[in-house]
């Protein structure tokens, strides 16, 4: 038996791991719940009585208790507090945080192992897109007919801003949750993350902040749309304060992730992994971190500041008091269209990465992909001013920032290249995250195709608030960012889990996606076409036919998602077991056992080549002439 197994097999004394012992998700909720409880004690009975604080007041400190009550609960500051009383955790301890001997319950509990953070992470992503998608679909019942009135105009607002943020949520850490934790580690040879305890932070900050936008819809809501425009977010019901509270955390825990990402990856490497050795998706990785690093904490700004406004009469963007909603805008797009790319890169990532498995070739272009990585975060940090082109905003500017914008279809461009020359004259081995790769390819080139008319002014000035644009970022986010993803869960879901995916069910999900997709969209694109507005409950009868496509579409969609998360439930739970590198790929994870041990490696890897080192006699043949990675320890030497 291998150490790393007798580690996990240590039980463990009766005193390691102190007050964890006692914490997990339950607790969190009871503490967050209890401080909740007195936050709007001392809110209602005390900060109220100042005449200059109302309802704002109480909703901001009850919201901002829940969240530190949870956190405390679930013990995310138990370290901190030891190490304050001159009481640090031992050894003992750290392995119990790790969930050495936990089984099942470490999944529900504050765990430091990166393996459990992303399968965690996992988990949290698709009930947020299940709760997203399920606000997506009572938008669509709103809109098959023209005067619908299954809710009324003030509630679709709020679903419609609640569904967008919960989704842009959820975007952000699909891939950069999971995989960036589960995978990256393993595939730079480190045994964990740089931090493992502020690993666990950042998954748990992401669930503290969902409870309160959520309860945002039943204390007024919010009627300003996801971006919450100023000055008429100022004026909109206590709902916005609890969504702000979402916003601020959640920016704490992307910027605690991405510092984590980063480091982990510049000073954990194998010996041998020089960076130009490094997978593509860990490339994709740090630069998406990168870019959060910078964009992020301007939506943290934005929103702090709208807070203030709200709850203690600061005038940042009230205008009657000399504030400016043109402050507003520009913040919040300094954060917006970097954040489109936060999104994107690491899916694309994945994608490259799926695709030279599956073609068994190297990655086309490896080093132009990367340069094209960095390319597009340095555009995408220069062109927020063009969501701005109908507002009157600095009319002189329109030309640079129409340039700006029209330049990054070039680093796009070369993403295409890079997998399309990865594929072309490979011996491809169409499995299931292949398919998703290809309908990647199809979605991502209209989204970008139709990406290019709202880069010009004049077109611009067109589609601007109408149905088009949300059809484009859907094809950009969803079609292209979350296929990606999704050929990535179907890629690593055998590492992750242990099991193969059914393919067969998963097969059936991909053709009820990929058909009702376009279904959905083109619908959407169809109502722009037309000239209808966003966001609006009721609509003239003129826009009825393209709403009633759309509706279906999205019907057929959802089901396509349903279907997937049920093979992805049936194979977790019955699936074949998983040989340790089913798809005979060459980057690190693969040849460590599946699901991997508690410190991954046995011995230290030696790497002595780069992960894409398929040779053409393997090619020809590719389920059967497995080639391993040359790394120090052996595959089985490191189960």
């Amino acid at each position: 038996m291998s150490t790393t197994a007798l580690l996990e097999d240590t039980k463990l004394g009766p005193k390691a791991g102190g007050l964890y012992r006692h914490q997990n998700f339950l607790t969190g909720i009871i503490t967050g719940g209890l401080a909740m409880l007195v936050g709007w004690l001392i809110a209602h009975y005390t900060l109220q009585s100042n005449a200059n604080w109302g309802s704002d007041m109480v909703v901001t400190v009850t919201m901002a208790a829940w969240v530190v009550g949870f956190m405390a609960g679930i013990g995310a500051f138990n370290a901190v507090f030891r190490w304050m009383i001159g009481h640090d955790q031992d050894h003992e301890d750290e392995l119990y945080a790790a969930g050495v001997s936990q089984g099942w319950k470490r999944y529900f509990k504050f765990c430091t192992d990166h393996k459990v953070v992303g399968t965690q992470y996992l988990v949290l992503v698709m009930t947020l897109f299940a709760v997203g998608g399920t606000l997506a679909m009572i938008i669509r019942t709103q809109l098959i007919s023209p005067n619908n009135h299954l809710i009324s105009p003030q509630t679709y607002n709020a679903v419609i801003s609640i569904h967008g943020m919960i989704m842009i949520i959820a975007t952000i850490i699909m891939v950069s949750g999971p995989w960036a934790n589960f995978i990256l580690p393993i595939q730079v040879g480190a045994k964990d993350m740089a931090f493992p305890r502020l690993n666990a932070l950042s998954l748990w900050l992401v669930v503290a902040a969902v409870p309160p936008i959520l309860i945002s819809l039943f204390i007024g809501g919010v009627d300003s749309g996801w971006t919450t425009y100023a000055p008429l977010s100022v004026q909109s019901p206590p709902g916005q304060d609890a969504f702000s509270i979402t916003i601020i955390t959640f920016v704490v825990s992307v910027t605690v992730a991405g510092i984590n990402t980063i480091t982990t990856t510049l000073t954990m490497r194998a010996k041998g992994m020089t960076m130009g050795r490094l997978p593509i998706f860990v490339w994709g990785s740090i630069v998406s971190a990168g870019l959060g690093l910078y964009a992020m904490p301007a939506f943290l700004a934005a929103q702090s500041m709208l807070l203030t406004d709200r709850v203690v009469g600061t005038s940042f963007f009230a205008p009657a008091q000399g504030g400016a909603g043109w402050l507003y805008e520009n913040i919040f797009w300094i954060m917006g269209h970097p954040e489109v790319y936060v999104i994107l890169i690491p899916g694309v990532a994945a994608a490259m990465d799926v695709a030279s498995t599956f073609s068994r070739k190297p990655v086309f272009g490896y080093k132009i992909g990367i340069g094209a990585f960095f390319g597009l975060a340095v555009l995408a940090i220069m062109v927020w001013a063009h969501h701005m082109f109908t507002t009157g905003w600095a009319p002189n500017l329109a030309d640079p920032w129409m340039l700006t914008t029209e330049l990054i279809s070039i680093p796009t461009g070369i993403f295409f290249l890079v997998i399309i020359g990865t594929l072309w004259r490979g011996s491809i081995w169409t499995r299931l995250p292949m398919y998703w790769v290809y309908l990647f390819l199809w979605n991502f080139i209209i989204g970008g195709v139709t990406g290019i008319y709202l880069s010009d002014v004049p077109a611009d000035q067109y589609f601007h608030g109408d149905m088009f644009v949300t059809a484009h970022f859907h094809y950009t986010l969803l079609g292209g960012a979350m296929i990606g993803a999704t050929a990535a869960l179907c890629y690593w879901f055998p590492k992750m889990s242990g099991r193969m995916l059914n393919e067969r069910i998963g097969k059936t999900a991909f053709w009820v996606v990929a058909i009702f997709f376009q279904v959905t969209y083109f619908g959407m694109f169809w109502e722009g076409f037309q000239g209808m507005p966003r966001r609006i409950a009721a609509y003239a009868p003129y826009f009825h036919t393209a709403n009633v496509i759309a509706t279906v579409g999205a019907y057929g969609l959802f089901l396509g998602w349903v279907i997937l998360l049920y093979a992805l439930i049936h194979s977790w739970m019955n699936g074949k077991v998983a040989p340790s590198n089913p798809w005979h790929a060459k980057s690190l994870e693969w040849h460590i056992s599946s699901p991997p041990p508690l410190e991954n490696f046995l011995v230290d890897p030696i790497v002595t080549s780069d992960p894409y080192t398929y040779g053409e006699d393997e090619a020809a043949t590719p389920a059967k002439n497995p080639t391993p990675a040359t790394v120090g320890s052996s595959e089985e030497g490191a189960h």
